[in-house]
């Protein structure tokens, strides 16, 4: 019998979290209102040539560099931001060297560097949650080639100031530093701006989370030239299917859907802060689409319990320092009334 190589063969398996389509799905941190009208109009006026022929890139890429101000040589257009991180590994990574991550964090970090046989070092947040980049700074030595931040943070939505992110780039000058900024409409805040000064930034965003287009998988990497270059020389031509394209200019055309969406979430963020303050439950402040909530040592119950209800959550349990935790994601307005009733509800349930 053939054997994987070694790191596969030890990684333990990254299943699809989604157990069922028939709730309300608050534990992927998804659009819960969809997309923008403008792409399904696009849809359903493809042809048979989008899906006959190879899609080209190119195009996409010049709209999406001129959207961030950016040149076309700077934007690489991906499968998602997790093809961005394999990509990315597989260039700048070798066995010799290190990603360097902050826990707790988006798992495919990890996960990817094992994967391809690549050695990770690991420092931690504080359970404040604050930022982790003093230790970061202090992780560093001459192994550590990339360091990967995910900012706004997952599954905690707490945010590293641009000021500490910069230094941090700064002293790491001989080293890739990933911003991954998948939340980043819900924050506001970017590094995108940055790339030009600085050759060893590179910046990650995605169409999945307030663009509602978790199903087309499209990401994006932006950094300089030369950074782009390389991850070119190892990526697909043909990376991103033609209708994940073809929805590129309606989505960004509809910034009305995504700040009416953005609208909504805080709404909803403040309306759950409100509530978990009313039934003692601590929270971080969160500048994403989700929440992190520490329900208790009954937490599985309550997840559960929600379950029931019909809405999923994520138990965060098993991520460094979230005991106890689980991770909702803020809902469109329409069914917030049914978010925060059964939140309610369930967390009584368990609580008596």
């Amino acid at each position: 019998m053939i054997k994987p190589r070694a790191s596969i063969g030890m990684l333990p398996p990254y299943r699809s979290p989604i157990t069922t389509r028939t709730n309300l799905n608050l534990d992927l941190n998804e659009n819960t209102s969809g997309c923008s009208p403008a792409v399904l109009q696009r849809l359903r006026s493809l042809s048979v040539e989008h899906l006959s022929q190879y899609p080209d890139r190119r195009p996409g890429e010049g709209l999406v560099a001129n959207w961030l101000g950016l040149d076309a040589a700077q934007v690489l257009l991906t499968n998602g931001i997790d093809e961005a991180l394999q990509l990315i590994f597989w260039t700048y990574l070798d066995q010799d060297s290190e990603l360097l991550i902050a826990e707790p964090t988006f798992p495919l970090y990890a996960h990817y560097a094992l994967g391809s046989g690549r050695r990770l070092r690991t420092v931690r947040y504080e359970k404040s949650f604050e930022s982790p980049v003093n230790e970061l700074r202090a992780a560093l030595d001459d192994s550590t080639r990339v360091i990967v931040i995910a900012n706004p943070n997952n599954p905690t939505g707490t945010v590293i100031s641009e000021e500490e992110l910069l230094s941090l780039v700064r002293d790491a000058a001989d080293k890739l530093v990933v911003i991954d900024e998948a939340y980043f409409e819900f924050y506001g805040q970017t590094l995108i701006d940055q790339i030009s000064a600085h050759p060893n930034l590179v910046v990650t965003r995605t169409f999945s989370k307030a663009y509602g287009l978790a199903g087309l998988r499209l990401g994006v990497v932006a950094g300089n030239i030369e950074i782009i270059e390389s991850l070119r020389r190892f990526c697909s031509p043909f990376n991103v299917n033609a209708i994940a394209l073809e929805c590129l200019s309606p989505a960004v055309g509809d910034m009305h859907f995504v700040e009416s969406y953005v609208a909504q979430v805080v709404e909803g963020r403040n309306k759950i802060a409100e509530l978990c303050a009313r039934l003692g439950l601590t929270i971080w402040t969160s500048h994403a689409n989700f929440i992190l909530v520490r329900v208790g040592s009954k937490c599985k119950e309550f997840v559960q319990r929600m379950q029931e209800n019909g809405i999923m959550v994520s138990d965060r349990s098993n991520d460094v320092n979230c005991e106890g935790c689980v991770r909702v994601t803020i809902c469109a307005k329409q069914q917030l009334s049914k978010l925060l009733l059964a939140f309610e509800d369930c967390f009584k349930a368990v609580s008596r």
